[in-house]
């Protein structure tokens, strides 16, 4: 059955992409290599400033060294999205971020992009590429996932960020989904069904892979302390992935552009719970949600919102006019179990509240820029903020610490209490620099 295009509004309604590819080769042959003297790339850009006196305290680096290598694997039993029946071999690229051995060899690592009309820009990174693993620890296991569309550096800071504090982060290329693949001008929705599908399947087959690899990576992940962070479309998956079932409706597909047959045949093929699993899978112990897609239409089902176990965290914009706020991300706040769940808000804030600032070559057409600037923001503050929030969760509900950096009242901004005196600010927030921002705890009133 041929799907039509999903209509062209759809153009901008999607920001965060880049390829896809094969097979693990040999990761412990990359890790083991000898390396010359560390080297920072001077011709990639840096997009972050050294400003401690503002940095929250969970924003700043952990303790450990981290390295990063890149890994193609396929999924060679993915739903076949062309026909709706049978399975085909998925291609996935990974970016693998973990704990690493300290050392002073190794290059900085830089990552290699393109912007949604295709220019191509490289990144300045803290990791250190290709170096060996710690050979002790157990670190909790986390899948990244970008929206559509993306790729899987669009979040680089948050993954370093984590790593560095004892995480192993696996971040995916969404294959027909990511900004090298989609022609945004021209052919917007191309790969907008193969997302619908797959966003949820690719991050439950992630932790499987790795889950029965023989990697020194995966020797010292604990996949027993999972957790899956996604954002727009990312978001949407991560949602089903951890038991938040979505339940389509024809109407919901035909305001998508689907015509009404197509609705009507499709609408039981994308309601599927678990990333298309019978049951939810139990390594899933804490879910992050930035800018989550679909509630406007009603796309997740209420009931088995309500059902959810696994903490969830929610980050978005009040003024998101692409997932909704109102009918979109607070909705799903909502709906969702009081157990463990939470809703973070950047005031005056659109939709990119996640991704890395924009290169300096985005601000050179609006339909680039459009893929990382906030209007009223610095898109670094806002990652900061994401590096603090992000780690106090995990580790609140993954470790079993830091919970008291989740904040008990809803205003991150200190009154002032007379000429000298302030109210006290956010644990962990310097004082005086952090307005605009709300947190909500489900089970202290919705």
């Amino acid at each position: 059955m041929m799907i039509k295009p999903i209509r062209t509004t759809l153009l901008f309604l999607f920001p965060s992409l880049l390829m896809s590819f094969t097979t693990l080769a040999n990761v412990n042959a990359t890790l083991g290599k000898a390396l010359a003297k560390p080297i920072i790339n001077y011709s990639a850009e840096q997009l972050f400033t050294n400003q401690p006196s503002v940095m929250p305290k969970l924003a700043t680096s952990g303790q450990y060294t981290v390295g990063v290598i890149t890994d193609r694997i396929v999924n060679k039993t993915a739903f076949d999205h062309t026909d709706f029946d049978g399975t085909y071999e998925r291609p996935l690229t990974i970016e693998l971020w973990y704990p690493a051995e300290e050392s002073t060899n190794g290059n900085r690592a830089t990552y290699k992009a393109v912007t949604r009309l295709h220019k191509p820009f490289e990144l300045q990174g803290n990791a250190y590429r290709d170096i060996a693993p710690l050979t002790q620890g157990s670190f909790p296991f986390i899948v990244l996932s970008h929206g559509y569309t993306g790729d899987r550096t669009i979040m680089f800071y948050l993954a370093e960020h984590l790593a560095s504090h004892g995480y192993v982060v696996a971040s995916i290329d969404h294959t027909d989904s990511t900004t090298k693949e989609i022609d945004i001008v021209n052919a917007a929705t191309a790969g907008f069904v193969s997302t619908l599908l797959h966003r949820s399947r690719d991050q439950q087959f992630v932790l499987d892979h790795y889950r029965h690899q023989r990697s020194e990576i995966s020797k010292i992940s604990d996949f027993k302390r999972a957790g899956v962070i996604g954002y727009s479309m990312g978001g949407y998956g991560a949602i089903n992935t951890v038991g938040g079932c979505y339940d389509i409706k024809p109407d919901s597909l035909t305001a998508l552009g689907f015509n009404e047959q197509q609705a009507k045949a499709l609408a039981p093929t994308f309601s599927f719970c678990n990333a298309g699993e019978e049951k939810p899978d139990t390594s899933w112990q804490a879910m992050v949600a930035f800018a989550p897609w679909g509630q406007e239409l009603n796309l997740h089902s209420s009931a088995a919102l309500n059902k959810l176990k696994v903490p969830s965290l929610y980050v978005a914009g009040d003024q998101d006019d692409i997932s909704g706020f109102e009918y979109g991300v607070r909705k799903l706040f909502q709906q969702t179990s009081s157990q463990d769940n939470y809703l973070l808000v950047y005031n005056n804030a659109r939709h990119n509240i996640a991704p890395h600032p924009a290169p300096k070559i985005a601000y050179q057409d609006d339909i680039d820029l459009g893929h990382y600037f906030e209007p009223s923001w610095s898109s670094e503050q806002l990652t900061r903020f994401n590096r603090h929030f992000v780690l106090a969760f995990l580790d609140c509900h993954l470790k079993k610490v830091k919970c008291e950096y989740l904040p008990t009242t809803k205003s991150s901004t200190q009154k002032k209490l007379d000429r000298e005196t302030y109210s006290e600010a956010w644990p962990g927030i310097p004082h005086r620099w952090a307005t605009g921002i709300e947190f909500y705890r489900a089970q202290s009133g919705k």
